[in-house]
């Protein structure tokens, strides 16, 4: 009986070991972190309720978050304690599809949106006052826009300067030009110029992407992006100044030594992952299609350990997510971007400690 129940359990084990997800866990992970995910994160609580789409979190240097709706384009103010004011409405934007007023980032009195507008994606720099946002500077056009993949996450780096995703919109071509900003992660200064040492000169960090919507920095500066696959695998990419990520030659793993293979990748109906954010030791990953929260843990080298996913089907599709000052996280879900079945109370921003 004994020599029973150990084959039994040696065969659940190997069964678990493969590419599909076992219990709560998922994705392919090559090769493995020795660390684990550790307890839960505590059980989420509303910060604020009947948003419409929050797409982009950055938090002011007092605490209160600046958000942004994609399909209404209002920018909004949220406290932690859920006292919402509009600080504007960005007219130029021209929501359709997957574009819209996506991503923001924030340095000092600083306000910088991705949006699309009539011809293309671009970044604007605002001037956060008493009456709202003020001096629109435009930084960025010109990056491709369409009914998908537009990418639009916006973020400051721990080197200062400010990162930007873009999609190939569906031309699979435009991943692979360098010169063109679809489908790229681009690095530039608070002017939009391209930053100090960029491996081509322009604002391209990094090419061969599809649809990045993740930006976020473990404790060593090492960058990570979440990537939308097509239809069989979606990713986690460790991203290099320079590197080729793949698409559209390879989608997931594709060990060709002209591109770089993802740390991580899940198949499409476990993820599609947005906004990502990295919290006490995790990289942690909104799923849109998958809706749940992963938690990636992270080894010492940035190599990721087994991903587990928290609150999985609980609130639906899940797309913003931002580390919050203090330590905690602040995740949206996007239950009204027409692909959603909204509940009562969606859309929602709430916040979570995580473990």
């Amino acid at each position: 009986m004994r020599k029973l129940w150990t084959i039994m359990l040696l065969t659940a084990l190997t069964a678990c070991s493969g590419l599909t997800a076992c219990s709560d866990r998922g994705g392919e992970v090559l090769p493995t972190a020795a660390v684990s995910a550790g307890p839960a994160p505590s059980d989420p609580k509303d910060i604020v309720t009947g948003l419409a789409v929050p797409w982009g979190i950055a938090f002011l240097p007092g605490g209160d978050a600046v958000v942004t709706e994609r399909d209404t384009a209002r920018v909004l103010r949220i406290t932690p304690i859920g006292r919402v004011t509009e600080l504007a409405k960005i007219e130029d934007a021209r929501p359709d599809g997957e574009g819209g007023l996506l991503g923001v980032a924030v340095k000092d009195d600083q306000i910088f949106l991705y949006y699309t507008g009539e011809l293309d994606n671009r970044i604007v720099r605002y001037r956060l006052t008493d009456g709202g946002l003020t001096d629109q500077q435009l930084l960025v056009q010109d990056i491709p826009k369409g009914g998908i993949h537009n990418g639009g996450r916006l973020a400051f780096g721990p080197d200062g300067y400010l990162y930007a995703t873009t999609g190939e919109t569906g031309d699979r071509s435009l991943a692979q030009r360098t010169d063109s900003l679809g489908g790229k992660i681009l690095r530039m200064t608070v002017d939009g110029a391209p930053a100090p040492g960029n491996p081509f000169g322009t604002l391209i960090y990094s090419y061969g992407h599809r649809n990045v919507q993740g930006l976020a920095w473990d404790g060593s500066g090492r960058l990570y992006a979440s990537e939308f696959g097509a239809s069989t695998y979606d990713e986690v990419n460790r991203i290099q100044p320079g590197g080729n990520y793949g698409w559209p030659e390879v989608e997931g793993r594709g060990n060709d030594q002209r591109y770089i293979n993802p740390i991580l990748t899940w198949s499409t109906s476990e993820a599609s992952p947005s906004g990502m954010a990295y919290a006490n030791g995790s990289l942690w990953v909104a799923a849109l299609r998958g809706a749940r929260l992963w938690q990636i843990p992270l080894g010492e080298d940035g190599s990721a350990g087994a991903p587990v996913a928290r609150f999985t089907n609980r609130y639906g599709r899940l797309r913003a997510i931002a580390a919050a000052p203090g330590g905690g996280l602040w995740v949206g879900t996007s239950n009204k971007d027409g692909r959603g079945s909204p509940r009562a109370g969606d859309d929602r921003l709430m916040s979570v400690t995580p473990s």
